[in-house]
């Protein structure tokens, strides 16, 4: 019985070594210096003192391992932490990146519109400028003309001898002339009678003559009066038509002579109806 207590006893103090120099190696294990890391702390040390038992513990109890490991899985868990949060950050940063660079993108963009359409509204003027300035010298060229009469068209009218009505040619000779000017403006038609005779008889004659025209002229075409310029010219020389004639010759029988001027006021209404249509 005695054997037994002291072989008990000797088992008891076995196993109480081991445990004690466990404690007392966690005890005294030095404590961590603070160095530059990616988690901000001090790095693991290793255990210096190995305790009774050297390098291997054949009896370390298990809360001791994981007392010894849960350091190591706390840092491994840190570093998970920081890993992801540096690659949310990086994926921050590029998504900011990739916006700056397509919103810079987006004005780089509107400004060369803002430019295209500022030399298009450039060109536009330029061109509005030069056709501004082309009418300016086709109106002063107009108003330094717009007394100068042009002959355009002329007709002759015969009339039988002592006669002042107009035949049938005569009517249609004179609706030929006529009938395009009622759309047309900056003209006037000369109006010229001659008479055979002499004196004042071939005067008021051919004075009749021309009024005979004046008269269909304004009530079948509606020419204003203003636009008409009448004179009866008797029996008085009129210039020769060809080298071979006379210098000048006399009228034999009745005749008169319509004669249509224009000037540039025409021209200049074409002109303006042409820039307005541009525009």
């Amino acid at each position: 019985m005695k054997n037994r207590t002291l072989l008990g006893l000797l088992l008891s103090a076995a196993l109480a070594v081991p445990v004690l120099a466990q404690d007392q190696s966690s005890q005294t294990q030095p404590p961590a210096t603070k160095t530059d890391n990616a988690t901000g702390k001090a790095p693991l040390q290793p255990d210096t003192r190995e305790g009774f038992w050297g390098h291997l513990n054949p009896f370390a109890r298990k809360k001791y391992v994981a007392r010894q490991t849960q350091p190591i899985r706390d840092r491994v868990n840190e570093l998970d932490e920081l890993t992801s949060a540096n690659t949310k950050q990086i994926k921050d940063v590029d998504s900011r990146a990739q916006q700056g660079i397509q919103l810079a993108s987006a004005k780089a963009n509107e400004a060369d519109q803002h430019a295209i359409d500022a030399g298009n509204r450039a060109t536009a003027a330029q061109q509005s400028a030069d056709q501004a300035h082309t009418r300016i010298g086709n109106v002063e060229k107009v108003v330094t003309n717009i007394d100068q009469y042009q002959p355009s068209t002329q007709t002759e009218i015969r009339f039988k001898p002592g006669q002042t009505v107009l035949s049938k040619n005569a009517k249609e000779a004179l609706d030929e002339m006529a009938t395009p000017l009622k759309s047309q403006r900056g003209y006037v038609v000369e109006v010229q009678g001659f008479s055979s005779g002499r004196g004042q008889a071939a005067i008021a004659n051919s004075q009749k003559m021309a009024e005979s025209v004046v008269r269909y002229l304004v009530l079948n075409h509606e020419i204003p009066v203003y636009r008409i310029y009448l004179v009866g010219m008797g029996n008085a020389p009129t210039p020769a038509t060809t080298a071979t004639d006379a210098k000048t010759k006399r009228t034999t029988g009745g005749r008169v002579e319509v004669s249509l001027l224009k000037n540039n006021l025409e021209q200049l209404a074409s002109t303006g109806s042409t820039s307005n249509q541009a525009k």
